[in-house]
């Protein structure tokens, strides 16, 4: 289903889906403009009208974990740009050092129930200026030089989630990691009691640690030059960039 503009369509899809308006045979709701696009934990994201791919897609639920649905979305999308772009803990999808897209998983429990989950995808394809604070962003646009058919996107990306539903994607998701090979600089998000939302080389509580493994639950398993292991939670860490 094609909107030509909403605040957001992980917003718009979930009041469908609350009133009994979302058509059962409709599997993703993509827009050409978001006034209130959403990234994680409350961050905006930034889109000019009618340049990138902006979409919500309804998702099974997952196998055993939640984490699971990150995979697979996370795993798609990777697919559909190709092997030059890798997936940053724990779904960011980056070019070199850049962010190419994001991913917002939401789910709606009751009690302890699963009662849908909605995987809201941005990917930007055709913008050149960038006017938030967001620290890297980049396009498909700017990397290739070329111009792309959103809709065109959008339909091999649904393609590529359904297709990755039915894989077990852990093999492939922990070999594509951003950085996934050496030891690379990392901030506790937390230092002296101050986010550092902004880690940079010079935040102070930085440390070198190479990723060891993704654990089914989504935490991410650092060691250190020093042979320690640490565990963190999404937003617990930042990669230095």
């Amino acid at each position: 289903m094609f909107v030509e503009r909403t605040n957001s369509t992980n917003t718009l899809l979930r009041e469908m889906l609350a009133k009994g308006e979302w058509p059962q045979d409709e599997g993703f709701l993509y827009a050409g403009y978001q006034t209130a696009g959403r990234g994680q934990t409350g961050n905006g994201w930034e889109s000019e009208e009618g340049k990138n791919l902006l979409c919500s897609i309804l998702l099974p639920p997952p196998r055993e974990n939640l984490f699971e649905l990150n995979i697979v979305v996370s795993v798609a999308v990777q697919r559909l740009l190709g092997n030059e772009f890798t997936i940053k803990w724990p779904n960011d999808i980056y070019w070199r050092d850049k962010k190419v897209a994001g991913i917002l998983i939401e789910n709606a429990i009751v009690g302890n129930k699963l009662q849908y989950s909605i995987a809201g995808i941005g990917i930007n394809v055709n913008q050149t200026e960038w006017r938030s604070d967001a620290p890297n962003p980049i396009s498909l646009k700017q990397i290739s030089g070329k111009e792309y058919d959103i809709k065109a996107l959008m339909q091999i990306l649904y393609k590529e989630v359904c297709k990755a539903q039915e894989e077990d994607g852990w093999k492939y998701y922990k070999a594509h990691l951003y950085r996934r090979e050496g030891f690379w600089p990392f901030v506790e998000r937390v230092v002296n009691n101050q986010p550092t939302m902004n880690a940079d080389y010079q935040a102070e509580g930085q440390f070198m640690a190479r990723i060891k493994d993704i654990l089914p639950t989504g935490e991410v398993v650092l060691e250190d030059e020093q042979g320690k292991e640490r565990k963190y939670h999404f937003k617990q860490i930042r990669y230095v960039l």
